[in-house]
């Protein structure tokens, strides 16, 4: 909650579900991400939220794009990015999407394996590309070693078949995981991808890029490490391995740019204790899981709610969303604490809420629409 959202929501009283996001507050958590990591050219993860007026902000504060389809692409272009200031991030593209994108003047391309780097030659002809590699994700909320990045020893073979195809072999990439709270998860990384340019530089192949993904986390319950926290162990880690001949880094940042600068506005539908054995209340929002909030998916992410009645008598609630799914709950495991005044018709906001929740969102599952979006 910015103060500039509550002035919002108290002068014009948007229907609900809705986002409102503030792009002031976008502003402030790029700017401290390039006050801690001044060298670094930041691509910001646009599946976090594409929106065009996020993202022509960003296009003013000078931000690069990391993009994971042709679609997201469009949308950059659109918001005035130049496309030198584009990287095609998904491992698995189709060779349609390839080919606009090399047509529209994008150069940098990621893959994990052989078959992808062949897409990538025969469609993008002498383009920049980068190997994902498979790292430790300990310490995030979501691990995305599983899909995605190869081991190092089928790196060097890869990164050696790029040149052979004509491709410019550009650097390495990794991501330690989505919501990661371990400040010092990065290093390790770094020392691998080290030793895998020392083996390259060997093979002939100078890179120049290392690419350190995203997963910089938003504060939703505890607390978490500072941006400048991650900063400081990557920079004693790059100076360590690398010394004074460090290669460009890219940072990936997507939650950490708009995850505490929105929030959802949401009405209470229904309150009910429906077993006389069963202490529990459920209440029932007008979105939920399907309405964008999948990240509630085992309650991984535990959003913060604000009630008119914050600070009052509360009891354990189930939260549950409006549709007939029964997998429709968002928390239940661990019940959430909420006012025992909550009724229906009750405004709520779900906080920090600024991520991936408009790209979840189901389209008419029950008949019911996205949430609507403001951006301020």
């Amino acid at each position: 909650m910015t103060p500039k959202i509550d002035r919002y929501l108290q002068a014009e009283q948007p229907a609900t579900p809705c986002l409102v996001l503030d792009l002031d507050r976008v502003e402030e958590n790029f700017t401290a991400m390039r006050t801690a990591f001044p060298d670094a050219h930041i691509y910001y993860a646009v599946k976090a939220n594409p929106a065009v007026p996020v993202l022509r902000r960003l296009v003013a504060l000078g931000s690069s794009f990391d993009a994971a389809s042709w679609e997201e692409i469009a949308l950059c272009l659109q918001a005035g990015a130049p496309p030198a200031r584009i990287s095609f991030g998904n491992t698995i593209k189709k060779a349609a999407s390839i080919r606009r994108a090399h047509e529209a003047g994008i150069g940098l391309f990621v893959f994990d394996c052989a078959p992808e780097l062949e897409k990538i030659a025969a469609h993008a002809p002498g383009a920049k590309v980068f190997c994902r590699l498979q790292v430790g994700t300990a310490g995030s909320v979501f691990p995305l070693s599983r899909k995605f990045g190869t081991g190092m020893d089928m790196a060097a073979e890869l990164m050696v078949r790029a040149r052979d195809l004509g491709l410019e072999p550009y650097g390495l990439s990794f991501h330690v995981g989505s919501q990661q709270v371990q400040a010092e998860a990065h290093e390790a990384a770094i020392g691998q991808v080290a030793m895998l340019f020392d083996e390259l530089d060997r093979a002939g192949i100078k890179l120049r890029m290392i690419n350190l993904g995203g997963g910089f986390p938003t504060r939703y319950g505890e607390e978490i490490p500072a941006v400048s926290a991650f900063a400081g162990g990557i920079d004693r880690a790059l100076r360590f391995h690398f010394g004074n001949a460090q290669p460009q880094v890219f940072l990936e940042p997507g939650r950490y740019m708009v995850g505490d600068a929105g929030l959802v506005s949401t009405e209470v539908v229904l309150v009910s204790q429906r077993l006389k054995t069963d202490e529990l209340r459920w209440v029932y929002l007008d979105i939920g899981r399907f309405g964008g909030l999948a990240e509630t998916e085992g309650e991984a992410t535990r959003y913060m709610i604000r009630t008119p009645y914050n600070g009052a008598e509360d009891g354990p609630a189930v939260v549950a969303g409006p549709t007939c799914d029964s997998m429709d709950i968002l928390y239940e495991k661990q019940p959430y604490w909420l006012p025992l005044a909550l009724k229906a018709g009750d405004r709520v906001e779900i906080l920090a809420a600024g991520a991936y929740v408009t790209t979840y969102a189901s389209t008419g599952f029950n008949g019911f629409q996205p949430l609507a979006e403001h951006y301020i």
